[in-house]
């Protein structure tokens, strides 16, 4: 070994040795946000507090510029930080309200198998909650449901709209008929990849399998391959898997690059959704509605159907603006057998145990024919810290 291999082996050594000490003090951090936690939950204070959260910004950007550390490294690096303390902290007053809910194993079906995207967001849920976890992967949405109506699963985690394909009008209509209750969301980046079982370059590709909705998010891409053939598969799982089993130059999937290496695939192009800010948003349903402390930032969901009359929709809307309750989502699906008529779909900002809450959904029920509210629960969308002087920091 040459005297620069050497001297690099050292330095690697050094960094190592480092990221251990990071990683135990990263630990040793979150210990103390879980104390911060159950102080809260004792003095019934909120779980964020933005004025001190810019304020320690603003002390670590200064304390970084001293060690040579850029405000926007210190700034990305403590949002990642901040964000795991706040989840963390909310997981554990969720517990405290819900400990029926601490289950030893939580069976959670979801669409496709292993790799596709709706078992990585099962995966990133469920590694904070307390428990082994069981999947259950399933081949359908109705099936998703059913299992979890028949109690063989727990949980089911099903995708409700993403950022380039829009909503997916299918699980809306799902939960329009079932009884169970949404009690988490949360949001995964969706970054879809080329993937191949057999070593190729696209001007070879003839066939490509993915899933129909990621060939929605995907069609500049296939329009730019031209003549290919393209198969739609239940899950993007399904995709992969087919891939791998024909192990064709001549044949690809599209899924994430994560997904693909449990079915030994590999990216040949990476990126190549529309919009490359691509985001699909799951909610996790179950037979039993979680009670949400006032603590946490929440979401409730609820389905209505109004009167026939002008201006109907437009007066239940004012209800929410004069509560001052926000509107997140507000999706329409046609009624089975009422021609011309229509079940909409909302999300609030809000906690059913609000007194505004209440209030609204008092007024609702007086002035809609059909209202149900299809699950309070935690959001998991976590705003970044804006640091506001940043600008003087610079100087």
């Amino acid at each position: 070994m040459s005297d620069y291999q050497t001297q690099l082996e050292q330095i690697r050594d050094n960094i190592s040795q480092l990221d251990g000490q990071l990683l135990k003090l990263l630990a040793d951090r979150q210990q103390l946000t879980n104390q911060v936690a159950e102080t809260k939950i004792r003095a019934h204070l909120q779980v964020r507090d933005p004025l001190r959260e810019e304020q320690l910004l603003i002390k670590l950007i200064k304390q970084g510029q001293g060690m040579g550390l850029t405000p926007q490294y210190v700034t990305q690096l403590f949002h990642v930080i901040i964000e795991d303390s706040v989840l963390n902290q909310q997981m554990l007053l969720a517990q405290k309200a819900n400990p029926d809910n601490d289950l030893p194993l939580n069976r959670v079906a979801f669409l496709g198998d292993k790799g596709s995207y709706s078992y990585l967001a099962t995966q990133k849920y469920f590694s904070r909650r307390p428990g082994e976890l069981m999947e259950m992967g399933c081949q359908s949405f109705d099936e998703i449901v059913a299992k979890v109506e028949s109690a063989e699963a727990d949980y089911a985690v099903l995708p409700i709209e993403n950022t380039s394909s829009g909503s997916i009008n299918e699980v809306y209509d799902l939960l329009q008929h079932t009884s169970l209750s949404i009690i988490g969301e949360l949001t995964h980046p969706v970054e879809h990849a080329l993937l191949v079982a057999a070593e190729t370059d696209i001007s070879q590709l003839k066939t490509l399998y993915a899933h129909p909705q990621v060939f929605s998010q995907c069609s500049h891409f296939l329009a730019e391959l031209g003549n290919i053939e393209v198969k739609p598969t239940d899950s993007t799982s399904a995709a992969m898997l087919k891939a791998n089993e024909l192990k064709d130059p001549a044949v690809a999937a599209i899924g994430s690059a994560a997904g693909g290496a449990l079915y030994g695939l590999t990216p040949i192009k990476s990126n190549l959704a529309n919009q490359k800010e691509n985001h699909s948003r799951f909610i996790v349903v179950s037979r039993k509605a979680v009670n949400v402390p006032l603590q946490i930032p929440s979401k409730t969901t609820l389905v209505m159907s109004t009167v026939q009359k002008p201006g109907a929709l437009v007066e239940a809307l004012l209800v929410l603006r004069d509560n001052q309750i926000n509107m997140t989502k507000l999706e329409s699906r046609p009624i089975n057998g009422n021609p011309w008529e229509e079940m909409f779909y909302i999300d609030v900002e809000g906690n059913l145990q609000d007194g505004p809450m209440q209030s609204a959904l008092e007024s609702l029920r007086g002035m809609t024919r059909y209202l149900k509210i299809l699950g309070c629960y935690p959001t998991e969308e976590v705003i970044p810290t804006r640091v506001a002087a940043a600008s003087a920091l610079r100087q």
